[in-house]
Order: structure tokens, then C-alpha cells, then sequence
């Protein structure tokens, strides 16, 4: 290095160059590490001299744009389990996930459960509960690369020398291979796996690692506790822009039921509040109408893909198998808000038939004259068709008798539990072409009485099976009292 480059570098330059002659005797392997390492002395010198060459200039207050550019959610995090708000059932006093937190011992966990209840916050408490170091990846952008960098980082004791703990979001999106790479790493004791996912893990999650963490689940957070984080989040905001805040009576509280139990999304609601509402002579007036306006679907958690659908769905067809009309109607609702027409029509035709049935079996045409004109007119007028449907049929009497009966004979189907088409029944009759085959003769049923002859018509294997069984209802039971007169014997 030439005496130009020394008054340029300072103590810089001459440090790169002593620096230069140990990579020259370091293994191969170990030379990125110095480089690194001589690139953050450099750095660390040549910003020393910037700073003294301009140490003249004012240098401008940044507070106001660092807070500008971190979301509340972010600046409102809680430091501590005491300051968490929600998830009693796992972080209050006693309770099984603080005490394991609180013993500093730290197994591998997935965090099970919603959006916007506190995963990530918790993990980054207990990592800084335990002085353990704390490294993020997210399952839907990481790959096994960036897998097998953290556990590089990991084997250094001096970078990491309480070990590191991995938080690991959307672990549902790291297919077989990935998460057999993760158990690789993670079985040796240096990393610590904090996996969280908005499914259930016991479907998405490999068995190998779901038999080494412990599954804690997340509930939505209630309303009274969103409420007092969305009363902080007023008063930070209030203290970071120097203005008073005139909040309208109700505001709160319809920002923390809105949000249906997310914080996050309630923290993004108070700072579009205060965002869009004008300000006066220094006091800013936050209005109930303005708070409605920015909320008007967010209580709403709906991912066609996730298992949040499949609960709601789930709901409203056993809402209208256990004959709750209101139950089911607040389920259609919540389904048809969300603009899920086509799921919503194929769960009450399911259910006209499976769960009504016999009983009242005028009841499937009505049903799907419902769903064609939902079809046809469109949202929003198909709630009109479709709360028709669905009243009808959680007020209709039941009968679950033909979805038992089919149900029996495909399992009978599919164990290989049938035989031969009795030879009556069969399409052709004849050993020839002219050779009845005696005692085989097919009865035709209209030839005899009430229109009905006794003849074997299931194969031999099956032939006292019985699937059908008459319900309960006033339906079935006179076609039993019917067929057991003309049958001459109890059904």
C-alpha cells in the first residue's frame, strides 16, 4: 500500500495490511471469516476518519423519521411475558409454557394459532429472557441454504455461546425435505426450534419433528384485552407527535372487537385513525364514524386455503345438522361477507341430503332450486335464495338412514365383500341361445301383487346383509308400517 493510500486510510490502511498477510497462512475454509473480519475493521476506520473530517457539520435529529419508519405494532411490541397481552391459558402465573420459560431451559416448540395473537413476540422474549441469540426465517421465502448458514453460525461458540434460538414462521410451507434438514440440526442441542403456523401442525408438521417440540395453540385475543393494547397505542402516538388526542366514546372499543382478537391488526387500525383524522389547533379528533370506516370488514379471518375456512364451513353445516337456524344463518353470514358463494352452496346441498333425507325428501329439489338462484342473481342478492335453503333445512326433520346405508355397502365394496350378479338378474339369461337355465327365471315384480315378489336379488355372499334401516321420522316409519303389510313380516 502506497503512501496516498495511508493519508487517505489513516490507521485503516495500514490495519488491511497486516490483516492481508494472515489470510495468506489461514485454510482455505477459514478465509471468509477474515475477510469479514477485515472488512468490518475498515469499515470501522474509515467511518472513525469520515466522522473527524466532518465533525464541523450539524448532523440532523433522526428520532422522528426511525419512528416513522417502524410500524406501531413494532414499536408497541411487549419487552416481557407481564406486558403480553392475551394467551392467560399458557403465559398467566402457574400456568405450564411460563414456567417453562421461566426455568431458562428452553425445549423445541411450535406455536400453533392465528395471526396477530403474539408468536413472534413471545419467541422474542424468550430469546432474550434466555441470552439466547435469536435468528428468523420465514417457511415461504427460506431455503436449506440459509438452514444450513444459522447452523454454521451455530457451531461458533464465541458468536453464539448460549446457543441459538431459531424462530421459524409459516412452517407449514417447508416441504418434507427442508424439515428433514431442520431435525438434522436441531438434534444436537445448539439450536433451539421455535416453529410457528397458522395450521394445525399435526397435519403439516413432520412426524419426526412434531414427536421432539411441544405444540402450545394461540387463541384469538379477547376484546378487553386488544382494548387496553389499543389505549397504549393512543397514548404512544399521542406522546410521539406532541398533539392531544380527543378520542370519541366508543372508539376503542369498536376498533378492539373489529380486529376479531388480532392486536396487530388493531395497532394498524389506531394508526390509520390517527392518520386520516384532521387536527386542530394541536388536538386531533378521532372519530367513531372515522374508525368504522377503516374497519369495515377486519373482523373477518378468512383464508380459503387455511384451516380458519374449513372451521367456518365445518360450523355451518353441523349449525344446520343440529337444527339451529340461528346458528347456521350467522355462519352464512360470515361466509357470504367473505364472498364464498360457491362453498356455501355446495355444504347445504350436501347436508339437505345427507342430513334430511328420507325424512322429508321433497326437501332436495327445494334446496337446489335455492342454489341455482343464487347462481343466477349473485351476491349480494343470494343471501335472500340461500337463507331460504338453510332455514329450511335446520328446521326439517332428520334422517341420516341412506347416508348410513351407502356408507355400509362401499366399505363392504371396497374390503372385496361381494359376488356373482344372481343369475336372475343378469342381463343375459340363457347357457345358449335358447337354453333357459331352470330355476333362474326372472320375476317381474308387476306381475304379482302389490307389486312385489320375493326373490334373492343381493349375491351370496351378501344375501341377509342389511344396509337400510327405517328412521325415526313420521316419513319412514309409514313406508316401514307399508312394506312390513305387504311383506308379511317385521322390518
Amino acid at each position: 500500500m502506497g503512501p496516498k493510500a495511508y493519508v487517505l486510510a489513516g490507521e485503516a490502511g495500514r490495519k488491511m495490511e497486516n490483516h492481508s498477510h494472515q489470510i495468506l497462512e489461514k485454510p482455505i475454509e477459514r478465509r471468509r471469516v477474515c475477510r469479514a473480519a477485515i472488512s468490518y475493521d475498515l469499515r470501522e476506520h474509515m467511518e472513525l476518519w469520515s466522522s473527524r473530517k466532518s465533525d464541523t457539520r450539524k448532523q440532523k435529529p433522526a428520532k422522528r423519521s426511525m419512528i416513522m419508519a417502524s410500524p406501531l405494532a413494532d414499536r408497541l411490541r411487549p419487552k416481557t411475558i407481564d406486558d403480553m397481552v392475551g394467551q392467560r391459558h399458557l403465559l398467566g402465573p402457574g400456568k405450564a409454557l411460563r414456567r417453562i420459560i421461566e426455568s431458562g431451559e428452553i425445549p423445541n416448540l411450535i406455536f400453533y394459532g392465528p395471526s396477530g395473537v403474539g408468536k413472534t413476540t413471545l419467541a422474542s422474549i424468550i430469546a432474550r429472557q434466555t441470552n439466547r441469540a435469536l435468528r428468523k426465517l420465514n417457511g415461504t421465502t427460506a431455503g436449506t441454504a440459509d438452514l444450513r448458514e444459522i447452523f454454521t453460525e451455530a457451531e461458533n461458540t464465541f458468536t453464539a455461546p448460549n446457543g441459538i434460538l431459531l424462530y421459524l414462521d409459516e412452517i407449514q410451507y417447508f416441504n418434507k425435505k427442508q424439515q428433514q434438514t431442520l431435525l438434522e440440526f436441531i438434534e444436537n442441542g445448539k439450536i433451539t426450534l421455535i416453529a410457528s403456523t397458522t395450521e394445525n401442525p399435526y397435519f403439516y408438521v413432520y412426524n419426526a419433528i412434531l414427536s421432539r417440540s411441544t405444540v402450545f395453540e394461540f387463541k384469538t385475543v379477547e376484546k378487553a384485552e386488544v382494548a387496553k393494547a389499543v389505549e397504549r397505542a393512543f397514548s404512544l402516538l399521542e406522546e410521539e407527535r406532541g398533539e392531544g388526542f380527543q378520542i370519541e366514546d366508543g372508539v376503542v372499543g369498536h376498533i378492539a372487537l373489529a380486529c376479531g382478537g388480532d392486536v396487530r391488526k388493531a395497532m394498524n387500525s389506531v394508526e390509520l385513525c390517527v392518520l386520516s383524522s384532521p387536527a386542530a389547533d394541536g388536538v386531533r379528533k378521532i372519530t367513531l364514524e372515522t374508525a368504522k370506516e377503516l374497519t369495515q370488514k377486519s373482523a373477518l379471518r378468512y383464508d380459503k386455503d387455511g384451516d380458519e375456512h374449513y372451521d367456518l364451513l365445518s360450523a355451518f353445516q353441523k349449525s344446520m345438522r343440529g337444527s339451529d337456524p340461528d346458528a347456521a344463518v350467522h355462519y352464512l353470514a360470515r361466509l357470504l361477507e367473505a364472498g364464498d358463494l360457491p362453498s356455501v352452496c355446495r355444504r347445504l346441498m350436501v347436508t339437505a341430503c345427507e342430513d334430511v333425507g328420507l325424512a322429508y325428501p321433497q326437501i332436495i329439489p327445494i334446496v337446489k332450486a335455492c342454489v341455482d338462484a343464487a347462481f343466477q342473481v349473485g351476491l349480494p342478492e343470494a343471501r335472500l335464495c340461500l337463507a331460504d335453503g338453510v332455514i329450511l333445512v335446520s328446521i326439517a326433520p332428520k334422517s341420516n338412514s341412506a347416508h348410513n346405508a351407502i356408507n355400509e355397502a362401499m366399505e363392504d365394496v371396497r374390503r372385496g365383500k361381494y359376488g356373482p350378479i344372481p343369475r336372475q338378474l343378469q342381463n343375459k339369461h340363457f347357457d345358449g341361445e335358447d337354453n333357459p337355465v331352470k330355476g333362474q327365471f326372472y320375476q317381474y315384480a308387476h306381475d304379482f301383487e302389490n307389486h312385489w315378489v320375493d326373490q334373492q336379488y343381493l349375491p351370496d355372499v351378501l344375501k341377509n346383509v342389511e344396509y337400510y334401516h327405517f328412521g325415526e321420522n313420521k316419513n319412514e316409519q309409514a313406508y316401514r308400517q307399508y312394506w312390513e303389510k305387504v311383506k308379511g313380516r317385521k322390518l
